[in-house]
This record gives structure tokens, C-alpha cells and sequence, in this order.
């Protein structure tokens, strides 16, 4: 293998380690206490990872590639692979739509030596949603018949660059492969392929569901992605979770980028149909580009017609945290009497954290939840509508 001398040696290869000696028992005899102190060190780690002064790819492109192979029959995720992976998408999408408002996201299975587009890109993810439900009931209903045969993972890669790379040049490419199989069967080679990818700046990323594979772990190398093999459902989880934030950019290319804010016209303000294009059908209300005036059913979208990529203000609001990210918390050890968390007003037995502008303190939990989803400190809110006065005067 020829990247075998730049990679880290593996666990197994590693000294011999007493991973239980770091649970200590307290004077009670209780074990608690170690676990919560491991628990905090591993939410600690995750934000201290957080990227600043880079440069973050905001408008993404990505399409998640689902093996539903007969490996997704194993029932080493409950009920099995293929119903567990779904699941868990279900959640990754409702976090991408939700930290990625001017994104879009498109779904790819591959099965019997084939690869098909099950939900194709676009920025409706409800629909996406609605898949992805229907296809984990319809795979519980045939108890996984549809899960068959070797996947392919050169054609699924072929399948998503021949849409990814019509995408414009500032927008971040992006594919995500769940891969279950140990094997995979290509029409030809995938080393080409996998070149290809990496000349249109299409990051690829894998996560496994079984052991390492070397083709996996040379895509994500070549195509600057990155690849993990799960542990369990919380480990799975904790991988997806990795690429829902928006990823460093690749290209180094910094353009204007020329954006339509069309406005919402209801059914009895338009008074008439006309052609969606959103889901090609004719249709009364939508969204009408200011350019071209072609209507659509949701944003955002890159418009067919004049290719203007339209956006509504609250998604550019949205994206806000993305660029100006909050301050990390003071760690401070609790010493003295038990004080109580600002946000939750449980007791903090460990550590807190403290905010440097409004000097209130948080829980560990607490803080885990304010920099990854609230993306604002509640002390500081507070204190500033304090100082607003109301419509009275008073």
C-alpha cells in the first residue's frame, strides 16, 4: 500500500493500553463521576475542534450515497443495517437543513451492481424526508428483499459527479458514501474515476459500517474527504454529525455571487396556474424568479432558466453563525459551594463555563448545546433586551 508509511500505526499495533484503570471509584464507591468526566472530555474535544479563520464552503452540493446491498441485511445495527442507516439519515437531514439553509441535498442507493438517484437534488427537504421514510417502510415491509446483490461504487460516484459537476465553480461539491459491503463491483476502473473526481473538486467522504477498506480510505485521501469506520449506532451518529457543519473550502477561487430574492405569491393573489418547475406540473402561487419570471415551489434553487441561484433573505440570516461563530467558554473548576447552571439550573459538580462578555455560567451540557445549536449565549441576550426600551417608553 502506498500511503502505509504516511498514515498512523493502528490500534492493534500500538502498546498494550489498561483503557479501565481510567474509571476510579469516588469515596462512595460509585463509578459516576469518572463516566461524566469522560463524557464532558469528549463534548470538550468536539468543540475545541471547531475551525476559525478558514474559508467554509456555505453553498453546498451534496448527494448521500446509501448501500442497499445484501450486507445491509445484518443485524448488527437494530433492526438491521439498512433501517438503522436510514433512521439516522433522517436526522442528518433535518441538521443539514437546518445548519445549511442555502444548501441543497440529493439521495443515491446503490444495489446490485447498479446505482439509481432516489431523491434528486434540490433544496426540499421534507421531500427528501418523505423518501427516505417510505424507503425504510417499504424495507421493513419486504423484511429487506430490496437489499440484494453487490453495490457498485464506481457507478454511484459516476452517477453523482455527472450531476455534481454542472454545479457552479463557487458552490461546494460534495459526495458522502455509507458503505456496508466489504466488495464492490465496477464496470471498469476506478482508479480513473476516482481522478476524475478529484480534477472537478468533488470532496468525497465515506463512512463504514463494517471494516476499513483500502479503495474507501484512498477515495477520501485523494478527493481531500475524510473516512471512519463506526463502533456502534452512537459512533455512527457522531460521524454523520461530522459533516453537517459546512466543510473547509477546496478551491482557493473567490468570485461575486449574483442571488434572486423572489417573493411568495399565495394561490388567490395569482389567480391563475401556471408551470412549476419545481415538480414540473401546473400549479397556482410559488416562487417567481425576478429575472426570467419562472415559478417554483420552494427555495433555494438554482433557476432552470436564466441559472440564477434563488434564495430568500431568511436563509441568508440563517448562515449568520457560519461566519462570525461564538466565542468558546472560560473553563473554570468548581471549588467551593455548588452553584447551579444558568441555562438548566441543574447544580455544576465538575467544571462551568463562563461566558467573557456577560460573566454567566453554564453546565457542560449546556454550553455543548449553545455553541453547536443555539449559536448564541442567552445571558448576552438577555442583558441587551434588557437596555431596549418598549413601544411605551417605559
Amino acid at each position: 500500500m502506498e500511503d502505509q508509511s504516511e498514515d498512523t500505526a493502528y490500534r492493534w499495533e500500538g502498546d498494550y493500553e489498561k483503557t479501565w484503570e481510567v474509571l476510579q471509584e469516588d469515596e462512595s464507591g460509585s463509578i459516576q463521576a469518572s463516566i461524566e468526566a469522560e463524557i464532558n472530555k469528549a463534548k470538550k474535544r468536539r468543540l475545541q475542534q471547531s475551525r476559525r479563520n478558514v474559508r467554509l464552503g456555505m453553498m453546498r452540493h451534496l448527494y448521500v450515497v446509501v448501500d442497499l446491498s445484501q450486507a445491509m441485511c445484518d443485524q448488527d445495527l437494530k433492526p438491521n443495517r439498512a433501517v438503522a442507516v436510514l433512521k439516522a439519515l433522517e436526522i442528518f437531514a433535518q441538521n443539514y437543513a437546518d445548519q445549511n439553509p442555502i444548501s441543497q441535498l440529493g439521495f443515491i442507493s446503490t444495489s446490485a451492481k447498479r446505482s439509481e438517484v432516489i431523491s434528486e437534488m434540490s433544496g426540499a427537504f421534507q421531500r427528501h424526508l418523505k423518501v427516505l421514510q417510505d424507503l425504510g417502510a417499504n424495507i421493513i415491509t419486504t423484511n429487506a428483499k430490496n437489499c440484494t446483490g453487490e453495490p457498485s461504487l464506481q457507478n454511484a460516484l459516476q452517477l453523482g459527479a455527472s450531476s455534481l459537476k454542472h454545479m457552479p465553480s463557487h458552490t461546494s461539491k460534495e459526495m458522502l458514501i455509507i458503505m456496508g459491503s466489504l466488495t464492490t463491483c465496477d464496470p471498469g476502473c476506478i482508479q480513473d474515476t476516482i481522478s476524475e473526481l478529484s480534477k472537478q473538486s468533488i470532496r468525497c467522504s465515506v463512512i463504514g459500517l463494517s471494516a476499513e477498506v483500502h479503495i474507501c480510505k484512498h477515495l477520501a485521501k485523494s478527493t481531500k474527504g475524510s473516512y471512519g469506520v463506526i463502533i456502534d449506532e452512537g459512533h455512527f451518529a457522531t460521524l454523520l454529525n461530522e459533516h453537517v457543519p459546512p466543510p473547509v473550502e477546496i478551491s482557493p477561487e473567490s468570485s461575486l455571487i449574483k442571488m434572486g430574492f423572489p417573493h411568495h405569491v399565495s394561490p388567490m393573489e395569482s389567480g391563475k396556474i401556471s408551470l412549476c418547475m419545481s415538480r414540473n406540473k401546473f400549479t397556482a402561487g410559488g416562487y417567481f424568479c425576478p429575472q426570467c419570471q419562472a415559478k417554483y415551489s420552494e427555495l433555494p434553487v438554482q433557476c432552470v432558466i436564466c441559472s440564477l441561484t434563488l434564495v430568500s433573505a431568511p436563509h441568508l440570516a440563517r448562515s449568520y453563525h457560519h461566519f462570525f461563530p461564538l466565542p468558546q467558554f472560560n473553563e473554570r473548576k468548581v471549588s467551593g459551594p455548588t452553584k447551579a447552571c444558568y441555562a438548566c439550573y441543574k447544580p455544576i459538580t465538575t467544571a462551568e463555563y463562563i461566558c467573557a462578555k456577560c460573566k454567566v455560567q453554564y453546565c457542560m451540557d449546556c454550553n455543548a448545546f449553545i455553541h453547536e445549536i443555539l449559536h448564541s449565549c442567552p445571558g448576552c441576550d438577555i442583558s441587551r433586551t434588557q437596555f431596549i426600551p418598549s413601544s411605551n417608553g417605559l
